[in-house]
């Protein structure tokens, strides 16, 4: 399970869908989020690689979403 910004993604949401489980960010956010980080936004958070997690969690912090 990915755990961004305290939040604990849900396995089987597509990463656009699941960023929205975090405080402060919705659809609009999310999408750019995922480009500026390079992510597939149909990939699923279960299938995300650790460099993914680490992109989006720095992502996130450096630009104080949250």
């Amino acid at each position: 399970m990915a755990r961004i910004a305290g939040v604990d993604l849900p396995r089987e949401k597509r990463i656009e869908i699941g960023l929205t489980y975090i405080y402060g960010i919705g659809r609009s956010s999310a999408d750019k989020i995922l480009q500026a980080t390079g992510v597939n936004p149909d990939t699923r958070v279960k299938d995300l690689t650790d460099d993914e997690v680490k992109d989006l969690a720095n992502y996130i912090a450096e630009n104080q979403m949250v």
